[in-house]
Formats: C-alpha cells, sequence, structure tokens
C-alpha cells in the first residue's frame, strides 16, 4: 500500500490535469505487466502495443521502473492539458543534478542497469527516452488519441465539477475503488509498501484511461504530489481506431504545432486565447508565433495592453494554396 497524508493546506489545493505522457507510460506497463495479453477493453489495442514496443525498442523502461521509479522518468504535467511534446521537452530539460539526486533515493544501493546511463550520460540518455517514448506514442498513442481525448475531457469536466461543488474529500473518495480516502490519507492500493506526508503542497489528480497497468504517484516534487487514477471510457480502445486524416500538406511544411496555430489566426488572437483554446503551454505558444512572425507569415499589433497575433496576407496566401492542393490531391 502507498499512504500519502495530507495537510489541509494540500488538500484545498487539490487539481485535476491530463496527461498523454504519463498515459503513454501506463499502457507500456499495462502491456509488460499482462504480457501483451490485457483483459478487455484493452485486447485489440495490445496488438498495436506489442508491436510497437518492438519496434521501438522500449521494452526495457517498464521493467527497469516496476514498482519504484524516478520522477524524472515521467515528469509531472506543468499545465492541465500539455501534449506530448510538451511533456517531453520537459523530461528533455530535467537538471543532471535532479537526475542523480532522485536515482540516489530511489535507487540507493546501485540503479539497475538499465538505468545506468542516465547516472554517466544523464542529457544523451533522456534524448534517447524521449525519442523511444515518442515513437511508441505515435505508434500505440496517437492513433486512438481523438477518442481518448474526448473521454478525458469528459472526465476532466466531471471531476472539476464534483470538485467546485462537493469538495475534495468528496471527490476524492469517489475517485477508484484502488484509490481509497479516509481523512487524512490517500491510500492506493499497490504491492509497494510506502508512506508520504505531504505539507504544503499541491494535490494534482491525473486520470488515465490505462491505469489498469497501475496506478502512478510522484512525491520527488517540492511543491507537487500527483497521483493517477483510472478514469472512466476505457471502452473506447475496443476494436480498431479511427482511420487518420489525410496527410496534412501544410504541417508537412512548418510543423504540426504551427500549421494548427496559423490556421487559428484567421482573426486577431492574443498568446493567452491560444494557449487555452488549444490545450498547449503559452511558453510553447509563444515560441511558434515568433517562427510564424520571423516567417512573414504572420503579423504581431499591440490593442492597448494586448498583444494580438492575425495571418497576414503571405499566410493567408499560404493556407489557400496547400488547401487547393490538397483538395486537388482527393479529387
Amino acid at each position: 500500500m502507498i499512504r500519502i497524508e495530507l495537510d489541509e493546506p494540500t488538500l484545498s489545493r487539490t487539481r485535476i490535469a491530463l496527461s498523454p505522457l504519463w498515459e503513454t507510460v501506463c499502457s507500456l506497463h499495462l502491456v509488460h505487466r499482462t504480457g501483451g495479453r490485457p483483459p478487455y477493453p484493452y485486447q485489440d489495442w495490445a496488438r498495436r502495443a506489442v508491436e510497437a514496443v518492438a519496434a521501438t525498442g522500449i521494452g526495457w523502461y517498464p521493467a527497469a521502473t516496476d514498482g519504484n521509479s524516478p520522477d524524472f522518468l515521467s515528469p509531472i504535467p506543468a499545465g492541465p492539458a500539455p501534449t506530448i511534446a510538451d511533456e517531453l521537452t520537459a523530461l528533455c530539460d530535467t537538471d543532471p543534478a535532479v537526475v542523480a539526486a532522485q536515482l540516489d533515493r530511489h535507487h540507493p544501493g546501485g540503479s539497475p542497469a538499465a538505468l545506468a546511463p542516465f547516472r554517466t550520460e544523464p542529457r544523451a540518455a533522456l534524448r534517447r527516452l524521449a525519442d523511444q517514448l515518442l515513437a511508441y506514442h505515435e505508434r500505440a498513442i496517437e492513433p486512438y488519441w481523438p477518442a481518448l481525448r474526448a473521454v478525458l475531457d469528459e472526465e476532466l469536466l466531471h471531476r472539476a465539477r464534483a470538485l467546485a461543488t462537493d469538495g475534495a474529500d468528496a471527490l476524492l473518495a469517489d475517485l477508484h475503488d484502488r484509490v481509497r480516502w479516509q481523512r487524512p490519507v490517500l491510500t492506493l492500493v499497490k504491492q509497494v509498501d510506502y508512506r508520504e506526508r505531504v505539507v504544503d503542497k499541491q494535490l494534482l489528480l491525473i486520470p488515465l484511461v490505462f491505469s489498469r497497468g497501475g496506478l502512478m504517484c510522484s512525491t520527488d516534487h517540492p511543491r507537487v504530489t500527483a497521483v493517477s487514477y483510472q478514469a472512466r471510457g476505457a471502452a473506447v480502445l475496443a476494436g480498431e481506431p479511427v482511420p487518420p486524416a489525410p496527410a496534412d500538406r501544410l504541417a508537412l511544411l512548418v510543423g504540426r504545432g504551427r500549421a494548427t496555430l496559423l490556421r487559428e489566426l484567421v482573426a486577431p488572437t492574443s498568446t493567452g486565447m491560444l494557449a487555452r483554446r488549444l490545450g498547449l503551454a503559452p511558453s510553447t505558444v509563444s515560441e511558434h508565433l515568433g517562427t510564424l512572425v520571423a516567417a512573414g507569415v504572420v503579423a504581431r499589433r499591440r490593442h492597448g495592453r494586448t498583444v494580438l497575433y492575425q495571418a497576414t496576407e503571405t499566410g493567408t496566401a499560404l493556407l489557400t494554396l496547400l488547401a487547393e492542393a490538397a483538395a486537388g490531391t482527393v479529387a
């Protein structure tokens, strides 16, 4: 059992967030723990996932992190709905000193062989891990992501309403049969025996469709303690994923993130509005906007104290040209 004692300030700061990275990691543990033969509704998905594990060489990850994993291997999401790219960037940006400290804490007697490179060459090891996780995510998770995101958005809305109307106690008491709340202790039913007293932090709850692969708990962060739980609606994984959309020529040219932003800039829009609308970190939006402005396809102008962005004539022409080219290809 994992028992987390929460003080009143921490409980009052309970929040809910999504994490494509935690979803990806938990799905790996589900494949690992079931030998690639998970129960319903994961069977159809598992066939694709097993192939993805073999193709990407990521099979070492769940074996090396089962039961006791340093948090740097699956960072806490920085916002309510980050992208997988945002989270993998955070993983790669982890300070080597933090990597070493967490390895010492979780493996005082010596790290598993698979984690040794994180001691000897942490930055390179983090980049390799991010590449492998992204490759696996693209094969095993991304084809299902539209359906998964819809389920998770519904879960987020349902739990946020419960938190707002009934409070944190009622929310925690109704999360999942493997997450038990008896004030002030939150208990996670796991094989690991661990106790943590959390003082003056934030409790972050992360719903996961793949939490059948194992509950995740992150306590290394100095300001946040994060706990996953099983989201409702996993049945969307039964059957084949939604067919992929036709090739996006604009995304091939400028990248998916910048293509999405450019299409949103038909009317003047602020950085904050774009971040909320697209579920991206403001820093990510700012970086993409800077590139688009430098390329001359987006213009920046100030309106009072707000900076607004809008596609230029060149940007609009580019959108029109590639949309017509795509239509011609389909025809």
